[in-house]
């Protein structure tokens, strides 16, 4: 256990230091969700939303959950881009040929994009927080959005590791990521509620796991946790759904590549 522990943090500090070593790659990762999304989405549409329909004080109050949980989708989506790039030029097929437990692979890079997203979440908070938005909640609720995220960012990073391990190069790795992510954001209610949507939407958006997250992170910054307990409760249910199916199928897709 003590080996692997090692493992995984070794393998871990490699990935802390490929990024590190990409500023403006860092940069961009930790910058974009909040400035793009939360800043100036958020401003473009804060007079054109109303907010009888968003319930919610302003179009930024209202967004807030929405980056938060779209900034999970894409980091998990793309958590498997550089196992991608190892399979391609040869580097897992010789680290898988050392005496190390194949897990730790796996586990490092879960570790490693878990703790992005997270320090993620905390900068989109923190910056929501200069717009007057301050989860109701409080430091507890902070959490409890820190731990929903988590968990369905456990599930989109094995979504992303099962492609990474499948296809054939990285261009087809991005297509498809491209064709998951649209339509996960667009059929939620990260950008407009559920209630201002045509009914076909609606219905689509009800089966998208994403809908149920942002539901359950939404009353932990706006209302309080009264409205956010029954919510919160059922966005669990729905993520150890999620990540069980997730989770088997990713483990299944490693299987196969590495024997």
């Amino acid at each position: 256990m003590q080996n692997q522990i090692q493992e995984v943090l070794a393998l871990t500090n490699r990935w802390v230091k490929r990024l590190s070593r990409e500023k403006f790659s860092m940069l961009f990762t930790l910058v974009q969700p909040m400035l793009f999304w939360l800043i100036f989405f958020g401003s473009l549409f804060q007079r054109a939303a109303d907010v009888n329909v968003v319930q919610a004080p302003n179009y930024i109050s209202f967004l807030a959950a929405g980056v938060v949980v779209m900034t999970v989708l894409n980091n998990g989506l793309a958590g498997g881009v550089d196992l991608l790039f190892d399979k391609e030029n040869g580097f897992l097929e010789r680290l898988m040929a050392t005496p190390i437990r194949r897990s730790s692979v796996i586990l490092s890079r879960f570790l490693f994009v878990m703790a992005i997203t997270a320090m993620q979440i905390l900068v989109i908070l923190g910056v929501a927080f200069f717009f007057d938005v301050r989860p109701e909640t409080g430091i507890l609720g902070i959490a409890v959005i820190l731990c929903i995220g988590m968990l369905f960012g456990v599930g989109l990073t094995a979504i992303s590791m099962a492609m990474a391990f499948s296809v054939k190069s990285h261009g087809d790795f991005f297509s498809v990521l491209g064709f998951l992510s649209l339509p996960m954001i667009f059929l939620s209610s990260a950008l407009v509620p559920l209630s201002a949507m045509p009914g076909w939407m609606q219905a689509l958006a009800a089966l998208n796991p994403m809908t149920w997250v942002i539901d359950a992170v939404r009353p932990l910054i706006l209302i309080g946790w009264e409205a956010a307990i029954p919510q919160v409760m059922i966005a669990l249910g729905v993520l150890v759904v999620f990540d069980a199916l997730c989770l088997y199928g990713g483990a299944k897709a490693f299987r196969k590549t590495v024997g």
